[in-house]
């Protein structure tokens, strides 16, 4: 055929400016849509030439070759796929958007073939978009191709210019070629240490091997270097293997633990390898890893996190955040969709229905693996230890996931040993019959909590309380309502009743009856106090200490007190309740004093109780003056 000029449409020229200025942030993508494109076409071939024996009737090795002229600055990759006649160069490259995969798609699906849709292979495609990524590096591209099936090659040409050629054109076998032409500041992608990195990175697992070829070789090139060459040009660039498409019986753990490290960079293996396939709605292949250890990174706000994502086995990025919630931070690994476009960008993920309904499904995943990991208490308790904290965060974010969230959560109790936790499951069937809440104390410590004066009127019940001393654990709080049917009840805040009915109504008689004995006294205090305090009452909850602080039942939460002044807004101070044992030796010998005697012993009883929940006392020089003179009395 004669040489074609054609131009451009207006429209068309408009669209190209965009595809090669903004639809990738990265020039170095341009190699991986190459790639891909040619992948796409020996999946073609493969698939056509099972019904047409003729179109592989030269029994090809299925390859991709990268060859580089450094002398003539180009760069082309070459396939031996299905190839393209000329009206398949005119209207695959010289219309955008135009899809040779798509095209191909539909024409077997309009065929009505029994099974053809089922038996389509993953075609990589978009090659009317990606194919022109290379005009992002190249300032000319040649494209000679020749068609299996076919007799003659043809060669389409451009500059960007507005226009492009097609003509006649020589090639040896079946396949496609894609020349470009690189731009002077282009020159790092002729070097192979560079295309090496680049396959490894986004091509490492197409199935089809990618070969490097140097065509410009130095002309007094010894023969032991030329043979050595030869060989490392045969060695495929890439691995083609992909685990995640491997049944999980033909892995073995250590090509688990070796991807893991390669993933992470980790020097341990994973603790737990997660492989899993979702179906249904979307169609996708995920490998995940559960960590040993956590590290500073959770915790770091800036820190990148999330997944990889691969789409047809093709690389589109790391740490994509969108694919996990916040919670499963530290899960690692890689998720490979085959019903998301090739070229989509972090800023399209961000909406993408695809990606919502994978991460709602390596969600469960991953929730179901850590509901199996209970029967399993050692194993459990290790991954608790390293991961409880962040876990926790579900609580609050994932309301969906809640409830299954609280059954993996665990923690000390007032009657369990130091260092071992419990579910919240085994404290609900552990609940005395006549206990209606679950009981919580927040401090700062454990050897705090366990020490609270709070605790006593519950032990003295056989009541077990949770103590949450973990610094989420006072967040969680506003999310935790109940579980299992049962409110979580802080017993440090409010009236909290221990004991049957008859129990609570014997106590509240006998209280009533010491208030009003010791009514003088509790309105001295509330008057030494009245600036600390919010109330002065007898309590329910001692039984061996003198006196404790609670808060008001309706008082905001300290984290929520801190983050609105945090935020420069104006939060009162909210005083708490003095409660005292009406039956301590202490209470009723101070309850006698006078003067100067009952202020200095009202002030030491307040520090008390400031000092038996671990909280700092408000005069230091005075509560050291008064128990000096305490200790010289005596």
């Amino acid at each position: 055929m004669e040489k074609k000029t054609n131009q451009f449409k207006a429209e068309i020229t408009e669209m190209l400016d965009l595809v090669v200025n903004s639809l990738y942030s990265k020039k170095e993508i341009f190699l991986r849509e190459l790639i891909s494109n040619a992948s796409d076409a020996i999946d073609r071939a493969k698939f056509l030439s099972l019904t047409d024996k003729t179109l592989a009737a030269d029994n090809p090795e299925w390859k991709i070759e990268i060859l580089v002229d450094k002398g003539a600055k180009t760069l082309m990759v070459s396939d031996n796929g299905t190839g393209m006649d000329a009206a398949e160069l005119e209207q695959n490259l010289g219309t955008i958007a135009s899809s040779g995969t798509k095209a191909f798609r539909k024409a077997l699906k309009e065929k009505g073939e029994a099974g053809a849709a089922a038996d389509l292979p993953e075609l990589i495609g978009q090659f009317g978009v990606g194919f022109y990524a290379a005009f992002m590096v190249a300032d000319r591209v040649r494209v000679v191709s020749k068609k299996r099936g076919g007799d003659a090659a043809f060669q389409w040409e451009s500059d960007m210019g507005g226009s492009y050629t097609i003509a006649d054109a020589e090639r040896d076998g079946f396949g496609t070629s894609v020349m470009l032409h690189l731009r002077d500041d282009q020159a790092e992608y002729l070097d192979k240490w560079r295309i090496g990195e680049l396959v490894k990175k986004y091509s490492d697992f197409i199935a089809y091997p990618i070969t490097f070829r140097l065509l410009d070789t130095p002309a007094d090139e010894k023969e032991e270097d030329r043979k050595r060459r030869e060989e490392d040009e045969k060695k495929p660039l890439n691995t083609m293997v992909a685990l995640w498409k491997r049944a999980k019986k033909d892995v073995k753990p250590e090509e688990y633990a070796e991807f893991y490290k390669h993933l992470t960079h980790d020097w341990e293996d994973p603790f737990e390898t997660i492989p899993f396939s979702g179906e249904g709605q979307v169609e996708f292949k995920a490998l995940l890893f559960l960590p040993k250890k956590a590290t500073m990174e959770l915790f770091m706000p800036q820190q990148k996190r999330g997944l990889s994502l691969y789409v047809r086995n093709v690389f589109i990025g790391d740490d994509i955040e969108m694919l996990l919630p916040s919670y499963l931070r530290f899960v690692k690994g890689v998720v490979d969709s085959s019903d998301l476009p090739l070229n989509v960008s972090r800023e399209m993920l961000q909406d993408d229905a695809v990606i919502a309904k994978i991460k709602s499904a390596v969600t469960a995943k991953i929730l179901s693996t850590l509901e199996s990991m209970k029967k399993d208490g050692k194993k459990y308790n290790e991954f608790w230890n390293s991961f409880g904290t962040v876990i926790k965060e579900g609580v609050h974010v994932d309301s969906t996931n809640a409830e299954r969230i609280k059954k993996l959560l665990k923690y000390p109790t007032a009657r369990s040993d130091a260092g071992s936790t419990m579910f919240l499951e085994d404290y609900v069937k552990a609940m005395p019959s006549e206990q209606k809440d679950i009981y919580y104390l927040l401090a700062e410590r454990e050897e705090d909590a366990r020490k609270a004066p709070q605790l006593e009127a519950a032990r003295k019940h056989g009541c077990d309380v949770l103590l949450f001393c973990d610094p989420v654990d006072e967040f969680l709080t506003e999310s935790l309502w109940e579980f299992d049917g049962k409110k979580f009840v802080d017993i440090a805040k409010g009236d909290v009743g221990f004991g049957s009915e008859e129990e609570q109504k014997a106590e509240k008689e006998a209280n009533d009856k010491a208030a009003k004995e010791l009514k003088p006294f509790i309105e001295a205090v509330k008057k030494e106090l009245e600036a600390k305090v919010g109330d002065v009452r007898v309590s329910t909850r001692l039984t061996d200490s003198p006196c404790c602080l609670v808060a008001m039942a309706n008082a905001m939460p300290p984290s929520m007190v801190r983050m609105m002044r945090a935020m420069k807004n104006d939060v009162p101070e909210e005083k708490r309740i003095l409660e005292l044992n009406a039956d301590h030796p202490l209470v009723k010998k101070v309850a006698g004093l006078k003067g100067e005697s009952l202020s200095d012993a009202i002030a030491m009883l307040y520090d008390a109780a400031l000092i038996a929940e671990g909280s700092p006392v408000t005069d230091g020089a005075r509560f050291t003056r008064l128990l000096s003179d305490l200790m010289l009395k005596a």
